[in-house]
Protein backbone atom coordinates (compact mmCIF):
# COMPACT_ATOMS: atom_id res chain seq x y z
CA UNK A 1 0.00 0.00 0.00
CA UNK A 2 1.01 3.24 -1.05
CA UNK A 3 1.37 6.42 1.43
CA UNK A 4 -1.86 7.44 3.22
CA UNK A 5 -2.83 4.46 2.80
CA UNK A 6 -0.28 3.17 5.53
CA UNK A 7 -0.86 6.35 7.70
CA UNK A 8 -4.55 4.65 8.83
CA UNK A 9 -4.58 2.07 11.48
CA UNK A 10 -4.07 -1.65 10.49
CA UNK A 11 -7.97 -3.23 10.40
CA UNK A 12 -7.08 -6.82 10.20
CA UNK A 13 -10.23 -7.67 8.04
CA UNK A 14 -9.80 -4.08 6.17
CA UNK A 15 -6.22 -5.17 5.86
CA UNK A 16 -7.44 -9.13 4.66
CA UNK A 17 -9.90 -7.09 1.91
CA UNK A 18 -7.01 -5.06 0.38
CA UNK A 19 -4.95 -8.00 -0.10
CA UNK A 20 -7.93 -10.07 -2.71
CA UNK A 21 -8.12 -6.46 -4.35
CA UNK A 22 -4.32 -6.06 -4.16
CA UNK A 23 -3.81 -9.22 -5.66
CA UNK A 24 -6.62 -9.65 -8.17
CA UNK A 25 -5.32 -6.20 -9.50
CA UNK A 26 -1.53 -7.79 -9.64
CA UNK A 27 -3.41 -10.47 -12.00
CA UNK A 28 -5.04 -8.56 -13.81
CA UNK A 29 -2.11 -6.25 -14.60
CA UNK A 30 -0.90 -8.95 -16.89
CA UNK A 31 -3.85 -7.80 -19.21
CA UNK A 32 -1.41 -4.83 -19.96
CA UNK A 33 0.90 -6.64 -21.16
CA UNK A 34 -0.78 -9.26 -23.15
CA UNK A 35 -2.43 -5.84 -24.52
CA UNK A 36 0.87 -4.40 -25.68
CA UNK A 37 1.71 -8.36 -27.70
CA UNK A 38 -1.48 -8.28 -29.09
CA UNK A 39 -1.28 -4.91 -30.94
CA UNK A 40 2.70 -5.59 -31.83
CA UNK A 41 0.68 -8.47 -33.34
CA UNK A 42 -1.98 -6.33 -35.29
CA UNK A 43 0.67 -3.47 -36.02
CA UNK A 44 2.98 -6.17 -37.86
CA UNK A 45 0.52 -8.14 -39.39
CA UNK A 46 -1.36 -4.66 -41.13
CA UNK A 47 1.55 -3.28 -42.25
CA UNK A 48 3.86 -5.32 -42.67
CA UNK A 49 1.96 -8.39 -44.22
CA UNK A 50 -0.85 -6.00 -45.32
CA UNK A 51 -3.40 -8.09 -43.33
CA UNK A 52 -5.33 -6.91 -40.22
CA UNK A 53 -7.39 -8.94 -38.15
CA UNK A 54 -10.67 -7.57 -36.13
CA UNK A 55 -10.66 -10.38 -33.64
CA UNK A 56 -6.79 -8.59 -32.49
CA UNK A 57 -8.82 -5.01 -32.62
CA UNK A 58 -11.81 -6.07 -30.53
CA UNK A 59 -9.49 -7.97 -28.56
CA UNK A 60 -7.37 -4.94 -27.52
CA UNK A 61 -10.49 -3.29 -25.83
CA UNK A 62 -11.43 -6.18 -24.12
CA UNK A 63 -7.66 -6.17 -22.61
CA UNK A 64 -7.43 -2.30 -22.36
CA UNK A 65 -11.10 -2.52 -20.56
CA UNK A 66 -9.98 -5.27 -18.41
CA UNK A 67 -6.56 -3.04 -17.35
CA UNK A 68 -8.56 0.04 -16.51
CA UNK A 69 -11.88 -1.70 -14.93
CA UNK A 70 -10.09 -3.87 -12.21
CA UNK A 71 -7.06 -1.21 -12.20
CA UNK A 72 -9.74 1.40 -10.52
CA UNK A 73 -9.89 -0.74 -7.33
CA UNK A 74 -6.33 -1.39 -7.46
CA UNK A 75 -5.95 2.79 -7.60
CA UNK A 76 -8.15 2.99 -4.31
CA UNK A 77 -6.56 0.57 -2.18
CA UNK A 78 -3.15 1.99 -2.96
CA UNK A 79 -4.31 5.24 -2.68
CA UNK A 80 -2.76 6.28 -6.23
CA UNK A 81 -5.94 7.62 -7.64
CA UNK A 82 -6.15 11.69 -8.52
CA UNK A 83 -7.69 13.72 -5.85
CA UNK A 84 -9.57 17.24 -7.12
CA UNK A 85 -10.39 18.43 -3.48
CA UNK A 86 -9.85 22.14 -3.08
CA UNK A 87 -10.51 22.00 0.81
CA UNK A 88 -8.82 19.01 1.73
CA UNK A 89 -5.77 20.05 2.58
CA UNK A 90 -6.90 23.01 4.80
CA UNK A 91 -8.99 20.69 6.98
CA UNK A 92 -7.79 19.31 10.05
CA UNK A 93 -6.79 15.72 9.90
CA UNK A 94 -9.95 14.82 12.16
CA UNK A 95 -12.07 17.08 9.59
CA UNK A 96 -10.59 14.95 6.40
CA UNK A 97 -11.35 11.30 7.88
CA UNK A 98 -15.13 12.81 8.53
CA UNK A 99 -15.25 14.07 4.78
CA UNK A 100 -13.40 10.69 3.46
CA UNK A 101 -15.91 9.32 5.35
CA UNK A 102 -18.86 11.18 4.18
CA UNK A 103 -17.76 10.99 0.58
CA UNK A 104 -17.38 6.71 0.37
CA UNK A 105 -20.70 6.19 2.18
CA UNK A 106 -22.79 9.20 0.47
CA UNK A 107 -20.95 9.16 -2.90
CA UNK A 108 -19.21 6.02 -3.61
CA UNK A 109 -21.34 3.04 -2.20
CA UNK A 110 -23.91 4.20 -4.00
CA UNK A 111 -22.56 4.89 -7.25
CA UNK A 112 -20.87 1.44 -7.01
CA UNK A 113 -24.52 0.24 -5.99
CA UNK A 114 -26.25 1.46 -8.80
CA UNK A 115 -23.91 0.40 -11.37
CA UNK A 116 -23.16 -3.24 -10.36
CA UNK A 117 -26.98 -3.52 -9.84
CA UNK A 118 -27.56 -2.22 -13.26
CA UNK A 119 -25.46 -4.35 -15.06
CA UNK A 120 -26.17 -7.34 -13.69
CA UNK A 121 -28.98 -7.47 -16.48
CA UNK A 122 -26.41 -6.24 -19.02
CA UNK A 123 -24.29 -9.25 -18.67
CA UNK A 124 -27.25 -11.62 -18.18
CA UNK A 125 -28.69 -10.77 -21.14
CA UNK A 126 -25.70 -10.76 -23.35
CA UNK A 127 -25.23 -14.38 -21.86
CA UNK A 128 -28.56 -15.88 -22.29
CA UNK A 129 -28.81 -14.62 -26.13
CA UNK A 130 -25.45 -15.74 -26.38
CA UNK A 131 -24.31 -12.37 -27.70
CA UNK A 132 -21.38 -12.52 -30.12
CA UNK A 133 -19.29 -9.86 -32.28
CA UNK A 134 -21.36 -7.94 -34.45
CA UNK A 135 -18.54 -9.04 -37.10
CA UNK A 136 -18.33 -12.51 -38.03
CA UNK A 137 -14.38 -12.85 -37.79
CA UNK A 138 -14.98 -11.28 -34.07
CA UNK A 139 -14.85 -12.26 -30.42
CA UNK A 140 -17.71 -14.62 -29.25
CA UNK A 141 -18.77 -14.56 -25.84
CA UNK A 142 -19.42 -10.44 -25.47
CA UNK A 143 -21.01 -11.22 -21.93
CA UNK A 144 -17.71 -12.24 -20.77
CA UNK A 145 -16.08 -8.87 -21.12
CA UNK A 146 -19.38 -7.29 -19.85
CA UNK A 147 -19.28 -9.31 -16.74
CA UNK A 148 -15.69 -6.95 -16.38
CA UNK A 149 -17.99 -4.47 -15.44
CA UNK A 150 -19.95 -6.07 -12.29
CA UNK A 151 -16.61 -8.07 -11.18
CA UNK A 152 -14.36 -4.79 -11.21
CA UNK A 153 -17.41 -3.04 -9.04
CA UNK A 154 -17.16 -5.60 -6.36
CA UNK A 155 -13.33 -5.16 -6.14
CA UNK A 156 -14.45 -1.77 -6.02
CA UNK A 157 -16.76 -1.78 -3.53
CA UNK A 158 -14.06 -4.56 -1.51
CA UNK A 159 -11.75 -2.05 -1.40
CA UNK A 160 -13.62 1.08 -0.26
CA UNK A 161 -15.31 -1.36 2.38
CA UNK A 162 -11.39 -1.71 3.68
CA UNK A 163 -10.80 2.40 2.98
CA UNK A 164 -14.23 3.28 5.08
CA UNK A 165 -12.91 0.73 7.84
CA UNK A 166 -9.47 2.00 8.19
CA UNK A 167 -10.94 5.59 8.41
CA UNK A 168 -13.50 4.71 10.63
CA UNK A 169 -11.14 3.35 13.00
CA UNK A 170 -8.14 6.55 12.25
CA UNK A 171 -11.31 8.90 13.44
CA UNK A 172 -11.73 6.72 16.56
CA UNK A 173 -8.21 6.81 17.17
CA UNK A 174 -7.99 10.65 17.59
Amino acid sequence: MVSESNSLPAVPFAMWLEKIVLGAGKIFAWAYVLLIAVILLQVVLRYGFNHGMVILEELQWHLYAIGVMFGVSYAQVTNAHIRVDLFHAALSERAQYRWEIFGIVFLLFPFIYVVFDSSLPFVYDAWRIGETSASPTGLPFRWAIKAVIPLSFALLFFASLARLIRTVAALRRG
